[in-house]
């Protein structure tokens, strides 16, 4: 009978000692493991930032984040009377590009154009030149130049993108009365080695403007984001396809993003099981914070979004996975103003658990980062819209930010 009490009492011992096993192997996930986002078991969960170092993600003190070191350049300043913004960047033939969306008076007036430069280091940039001309009708001629006016059109930059041996760049026109006319088209404009210019190559898709270019599935397939001219009822879309041509896509409605939220400018990325898609989205409804949804099966189908606890601005964000493993994510993450830029650190993509601070003590907004041979470059509009700055981090820099 002793045995017996005491072969029992070893028993519950051991299941004692693995539960608590168990608890600490969950805790490692951080204290909120009960709301762990999955993209299949929990596609629900609310968790998206995670630390000891903040207790309210709306009350975090953004000045005393730890700071990044960085290298910093303007490549364009069109302050007072102009207006820049929707900055991409690219590694492309030993070179780093950039395009921007460059326009008279405020943001998407008539006869905005797109401009570009290049860069050796990603520090010093050449004189800005036209990548598109100016809109049909719309240059400094019209009388509707500089107008926000349907009698007028607009151009806007998109992004970079590298497509079957070509370097293509994307750009969207419409009429710039508002955001967006009926006649929104998605561009492609090609360039010529040889002229060491850009050529007009087609339509990619029709009533559509993406938010970031293409990246590539798992599947060989490309994918993006799209919005419609009528998105704000209908809510936003992502468009799979290009295997064989640049304009050759199907539209895969993401349920919930006109009703669930307003959502803005999707952005995406594959998670590491390099079969699971993350998407996260802008709330025009001044949540701030971000949505999320997942998709299981390359981008068709989403699931309903999600409020996140990521604290956001109202703003264009953008980040990527980088070469050792980790996300990147940089955004205006106080939810109160554009200021300052952040970057915060992931270990899946799904929950950040580090915040560093990049620029700020003024307005900054609309980040695009590129890596490139052991730097992050980081673009942006400064001073309200009316500068293209870039931004150049050391990722080893990035092993030094202590939350404590």
């Amino acid at each position: 009978m002793k045995n017996l009490r005491g072969s029992v009492q070893l028993y519950f011992t051991a299941i004692l000692l693995l539960f608590t096993v168990t608890l600490l192997c969950y805790g490692c996930k951080g204290n909120k493991t009960q709301d762990y986002p999955d993209p299949v078991t929990n596609p629900e969960a609310k968790l998206m930032l995670d630390g000891h170092w903040f207790q309210d993600p709306h009350e975090i003190d953004f000045d005393k984040l730890p700071k990044i070191p960085l290298e910093h350049t303007v490549v364009s300043d069109v302050t007072p009377d102009g207006v820049n913004q929707h900055n991409y960047l690219a590694y492309y033939d030993n070179r780093y590009w950039i395009m921007w969306s460059d326009g008279p008076g405020v943001e998407d007036r008539v006869g905005q154009v797109v401009k570009y430069s290049t860069s050796k280091d990603g520090l010093e940039w050449e004189k800005p030149k036209f990548l598109t001309p100016y809109p049909e009708g719309s240059g400094p001629e019209s009388p509707h130049y500089n107008t926000r006016t349907d009698q007028g059109l607009r151009w806007i930059s998109r992004g970079f993108w590298e497509y079957q041996g070509d370097f293509l760049a994307l750009a969207s026109l419409d009429e710039a009365k508002g955001f967006f006319g009926p006649s929104l088209n998605l561009h492609a404009f090609k360039w010529n080695k040889d002229s060491e210019s850009w050529e007009y190559h087609g339509i990619v898709m029709e009533n559509a403007i993406n938010n970031f270019p293409p990246k590539r599935l798992p599947t060989g397939e490309w994918l993006m984001s799209r919005r419609s001219f009528d998105y704000v009822e209908r809510g936003v879309d992502f468009m799979v396809g290009a295997k064989d041509r640049f304009d050759q896509w199907e539209v895969y409605p993401v349920f919930g993003t006109s009703t669930h939220l307003e959502a803005e400018e999707p952005y995406w990325w594959i998670l590491p099981d390099n079969k699971n898609l993350m998407a996260l989205f802008r709330d025009n409804r001044k949540s701030g914070f971000l949505y999320r949804s997942f998709s299981t099966d390359n981008g068709r189908t989403w699931s309903p979004p999600v409020q996140t606890n990521f604290p956001d601005a109202r703003s264009k964000f953008h980040g990527l996975r980088l070469q050792d493993g980790r996300y990147v994510l940089v955004s205006n993450s106080n939810y109160k103003k554009r200021d300052p830029l952040t970057l915060a650190i992931s270990d899946d993509g799904m929950v950040f658990t580090k915040m560093g601070y990049l620029v700020g003590g003024r307005h900054i907004d609309y980040p695009h980062v590129l890596e490139h041979n052991g730097y992050l470059l980081i673009a942006f509009a400064g001073d309200a819209k009316q500068k293209i700055e870039v931004v150049k981090v050391k990722i080893s820099d990035l092993d030094k930010i202590n939350m404590d």
